[in-house]
C-alpha cells in the first residue's frame, strides 16, 4: 500500500535572529473537513541511476518522498549529454502514471562554472508525485560515453509561503504501483537512499544576494572569448537604477515566493546596462494551477542551486500563465543583474521566462502583456526601444538554433526582444511562443495595435454620417492589453473632452448642435499615441414633420361586417435623414423612410386611432394620430329606381342582398366621407354596372369572375378631404348575362 503522510513544519531560533526548519510527520488535520497544506522546507532527492549497459542508464519503478519537478544530472558541468533522458512520474492527485516524458538536454553551460558545480538536464514540473522511473540512452549511433555520476534529482518545492499554507493538501487514496508491460525492469518500493538536501523556510527579508560571474566557455561547451577587452564587462559594485521611460510592473519579490536566501553565496554581479531581453520557458506542464507558481519558481531555485550547484537561479524574471510576474537572480529588479539564462549573450541582456512548456501551445494573453512589460521597463531604464534591434558582442564561439555562428567578441545584430534560440542552439521557448515575439515586440514599444471604434450609443448612422440629440457614447477595442495602455481621451474636433484610464473601453459627450468630428486617442505607456479615424457627428434637435398625415382610403378586396381593407397612406420628412416610421395603433408595424402607404384592414363601424411615428436618425420624433370610422351602408339605405329583388343568404353583409337584370335600373348613396367602395357579388353570369360620382359618370365596372365570390369591394373612389357625396350604380343590361347583385356600399367618416 502506498504511504501517505502530512507534514508539519516546526521551527527553531539559532543565533542571530535566524531561523531553522525542520519537518515532523502529521497524520491528519485533526477534523472532519478538507486537510489544508502544513508548512515544510524545499527538498531535494537525488537517486543515483544505475548502469544496466555502457549505452544506457535505466531507474525502475520507485516509490519516492514527494517531489514536484525533477531532472537529470551528472558529473561536470563542462560535459553533455549526448542521447536521450525519459521520465515517468506517480501523480499523488490521480494515482496514475504519466506517460514518458522527454528532458531537455539542450541546456545553457556557465559560462564560468565554478568546482562542484554539474552538467544537468533542463527540471521539469510534473506536479506532486509520490513515484518515478528513469531511462536514459546514448545517442544512436554513436560510441560517445554517457556522462559519469548521472542521477535523477527530485525536488519538493514544500510549503513555504502563507499563501500555500491556505491551499488543500494534494492525496490520493492509497493504492499499489502496478507493472506495467512497457517498463523497462522491475518495480521496487523503497524509500530514496541517496543524498537528500533540505533547505531552511527564508524569513521575509529583502534579498540583496546574487549570482556568480560567468565570463568564460567551459572547455568542452562552445568557447567563449578569452580577452576580457573583447567582451562586455561586470561588476560586484552596486550602480544606481536609472529611470525607466515606462512603469514599473508589479512584481512578486523573492520573499513572496519563499526563497531561501541563505542558498546564495556569492554577491550580485552587475551588467554596465541592459541592451536586449531574451525570452524563455521553463519546460513542463502547462495544466499547473498558478496558485502554485510559486512553487514551481522555488523548484527551479532549488534545482539550479542544490543540483546543478550554481549560486542563485538563472533567469532575472519568470512569468507564470496568469501574468504574475516573479522576481528570479536577486540584486534588485531595477538594476542590470548578470544572469545565467541565454549563453554567450548574458553580458548585455535580460532574461524572462515563463512557466510551462511552448513547444505547440502558444503563450496565454496574460503571459505576453507581462513580458511585454518587464521588457520595456528594463529596455526603458537604458532607453531601448522593444521594437528596435542592437548590437550585441558574443560572449561564446557558438551557433544558435538556425545554425548561424557568432564568434567571441564580434558584434551581432539581435531584436532588443529576443528568443532564447536566437542566441543559442535550442528550441526554447518553443516555436509557438517564439512565434508570438513580434506581438510582445509591437505590445511593449507602442503605440497601441488594433484601435477601432466600435458602436456610438445615443447616435444614428445614414451613411457616413452619425446624428445625435447631443450626449453620445463612443464605444472602442484595441488589441494591445490595457496594461500597457497609459489613458484614451475621447477627440471632439480634435480636442480632448473626457478623458479615461487604459482599461475603458466608452466615454461619453455631450455635442453643442452642429456637426463636429469625433475620435479617439489612445495613449501608450511609452507616450507613442494612435488616433482612431475621425467620425462625422452631427447634433441636431429638429423633428420629423409629417408632409402628409397618415389616412386610410378603402382599397379592393373582402369585406366582412367586422374588417374592411383599407390602404394606409403617409408622408414623413426630416430636415437632416428620416430614419422610420412606425405605426403604433390600432396595429403596430415599422415602415424605411421611403415608404409610403401599407396594406391593413379596419374595424367597420368603430373609430380607430391610427397614430404613426416619424423617427431622425438623432431619435427626433414626431407622432400623429387622426382617427377615422369605414362605415358600411346597406342595399336598404339606398334610393332605388327600377326593379330589384331582396335576396338573403348568410354570405351577403347583413345576411341580404339586391339583384336585378332590368337596364336602367339603379340605386343611390349620400354620405359624407373621404374615401368609398361598392360592395358586390360576383359570379360567371354576371353582369356590367355604371358608377356615377355626384352626377358624372365615372366607370363601368363588369362583375363577371370565373368564381363565385361574395362581399367583393370591386370599385373605390378617394378623395382628399372629407365631404358629401353621391354614388350611383347603373345596371347596364349585358347582353346573356344581365343580372348583378349589389351588397352596399362603404364610406369612411
Amino acid at each position: 500500500m502506498k504511504r501517505r503522510a502530512w507534514i508539519t513544519l516546526g521551527a527553531v531560533v539559532l543565533g542571530g535572529g535566524g531561523v531553522a526548519a525542520y519537518a515532523v510527520a502529521s497524520p491528519s488535520d485533526g477534523g472532519g473537513g478538507v486537510a489544508l497544506r502544513d508548512k515544510r522546507p524545499v527538498k531535494v532527492y537525488d537517486l543515483a541511476l544505475p548502469a544496466t549497459a555502457t549505452s544506457r542508464r535505466e531507474l525502475p519503478r520507485k516509490d519516492t518522498e514527494q517531489f514536484s519537478l525533477l531532472g537529470v544530472s551528472w558529473t561536470g558541468a563542462t560535459k553533455r549529454l549526448h542521447g536521450t533522458a525519459q521520465v515517468r512520474t506517480h501523480s499523488i492527485a490521480t494515482g496514475e502514471w504519466s506517460g514518458w516524458r522527454d528532458l531537455e538536454l539542450d541546456v545553457d553551460p556557465l559560462e564560468k562554472p565554478e568546482a562542484g558545480t554539474r552538467g544537468a538536464s533542463e527540471p521539469l514540473w510534473v506536479g506532486a508525485s509520490d513515484g518515478v522511473q528513469v531511462q536514459v540512452a546514448r545517442k544512436n549511433g554513436t560510441t560517445t560515453a554517457l556522462p559519469k555520476g548521472l542521477q535523477v534529482n527530485l525536488v519538493d518545492p514544500g510549503v513555504v509561503t502563507d499563501a500555500e499554507a491556505k491551499q488543500p493538501e494534494v492525496t490520493a487514496e492509497p493504492a499499489g504501483f502496478a507493472v506495467e508491460s512497457d517498463s523497462p525492469a522491475a518495480s521496487t518500493s523503497a524509500a530514496p537512499t541517496d543524498t537528500t538536501s533540505t533547505s531552511a523556510a527564508p524569513t521575509d527579508t529583502t534579498s540583496t544576494s546574487a549570482a556568480p560571474t560567468d565570463t568564460t566557455s567551459p572547455s568542452a561547451a562552445p568557447t567563449a572569448s578569452a580577452s576580457a577587452s573583447t567582451s562586455p564587462s561586470a561588476s560586484a559594485t552596486v550602480p544606481t537604477a536609472p529611470p525607466s521611460t515606462v512603469p514599473k510592473p508589479p512584481i512578486t519579490s523573492r520573499a513572496g515566493w519563499g526563497a531561501d536566501e541563505s542558498k546564495v553565496d556569492d554577491p550580485p554581479t552587475y551588467n554596465t546596462d541592459v541592451k536586449g531581453v531574451f525570452v524563455h520557458h521553463t519546460d513542463g506542464a502547462n495544466d499547473y494551477s498558478c496558485a502554485d507558481s510559486a512553487s514551481i519558481v522555488r523548484g527551479i531555485y532549488a534545482y539550479h542551486v542544490d543540483v546543478e550547484g550554481w549560486n542563485d537561479i538563472g533567469y532575472n524574471f519568470l512569468v507564470d500563465k496568469c501574468g504574475t510576474v516573479f522576481e528570479g537572480r536577486a540584486g534588485g529588479t531595477d538594476l542590470p543583474v548578470l544572469g545565467a539564462h541565454t549563453y554567450g549573450w548574458n553580458r548585455e541582456s535580460t532574461g524572462i521566462a515563463v512557466l510551462g512548456n511552448y513547444v505547440s501551445t502558444t503563450a496565454s494573453n496574460a503571459a505576453l502583456t507581462s513580458i511585454a512589460r518587464i521588457a520595456a521597463w528594463k529596455l526603458g531604464q537604458y532607453g531601448g526601444d522593444p521594437a528596435g534591434t542592437v548590437q550585441l558582442t558574443a560572449g561564446a564561439t557558438q551557433t544558435n538554433y538556425f545554425a548561424k555562428s557568432f564568434t567571441a567578441g564580434t558584434q551581432y545584430t539581435f531584436n532588443r526582444i529576443s528568443g532564447h534560440r536566437d542566441g543559442f542552439n535550442t528550441q526554447c521557448p518553443g516555436g509557438s511562443l517564439y512565434g508570438q515575439l513580434q506581438t510582445i515586440r509591437d505590445w511593449a514599444a507602442g503605440p497601441v495595435q488594433g484601435l477601432k471604434t466600435t458602436t456610438v450609443d445615443g447616435a444614428g448612422l445614414s451613411g457616413t454620417t452619425y446624428y445625435a440629440k447631443g450626449a453620445i457614447t463612443l464605444h472602442w477595442s484595441a488589441t494591445t492589453p490595457a496594461a500597457l495602455i497609459s489613458k484614451y481621451e475621447l477627440l471632439v474636433d480634435g480636442k480632448a473632452v473626457t478623458t479615461t484610464g487604459g482599461s475603458a473601453t466608452s466615454a461619453a459627450a455631450t455635442l453643442a448642435l452642429g456637426s463636429h468630428t469625433v475620435a479617439v486617442r489612445a495613449t501608450h505607456q511609452s507616450g507613442k499615441t494612435t488616433t482612431t479615424p475621425a467620425l462625422k457627428v452631427v447634433a441636431e434637435t429638429t423633428a420629423p414633420t409629417f408632409s402628409t398625415t397618415p389616412k386610410i382610403s378603402l382599397r379592393t378586396g373582402t369585406v366582412n361586417t367586422t374588417a374592411v381593407p383599407v390602404a394606409l397612406g403617409w408622408k414623413a420628412a426630416d430636415d437632416k435623414a428620416l430614419r422610420e416610421v412606425k405605426l403604433l395603433s390600432p396595429a403596430t408595424a415599422t415602415f424605411g423612410p421611403t415608404t409610403t402607404t401599407s396594406n391593413r384592414t379596419a374595424a367597420s363601424g368603430t373609430a380607430s386611432t391610427w397614430s404613426m411615428r416619424a423617427y431622425d436618425f438623432a431619435g427626433n420624433y414626431r407622432t400623429s394620430s387622426p382617427s377615422y370610422t369605414p362605415v358600411i351602408l346597406q342595399e336598404t339605405s339606398a334610393v332605388k329606381s327600377g326593379s330589384w329583388t331582396s335576396r338573403s343568404s348568410s354570405s351577403y353583409l347583413g345576411g341580404k342582398s339586391y339583384s336585378s337584370g332590368s337596364k336602367g335600373a339603379s340605386l343611390t348613396w349620400t354620405f359624407t366621407g373621404s374615401s368609398a367602395s361598392w360592395v358586390v357579388s360576383r359570379a360567371a353570369s354576371s353582369g356590367q354596372a355604371y358608377v356615377y360620382v355626384d352626377g358624372v359618370k365615372v366607370s363601368t365596372v363588369d362583375l363577371k369572375s370565373s368564381t363565385t365570390q361574395y362581399r367583393q369591394a370591386i370599385w373605390t373612389k378617394t378623395w382628399s378631404s372629407s365631404a358629401t357625396h353621391k354614388v350611383k350604380i347603373v345596371v347596364v343590361g349585358t347582353s346573356g348575362r344581365p343580372t348583378i347583385t349589389t351588397d352596399g356600399l362603404v364610406y369612411v367618416k
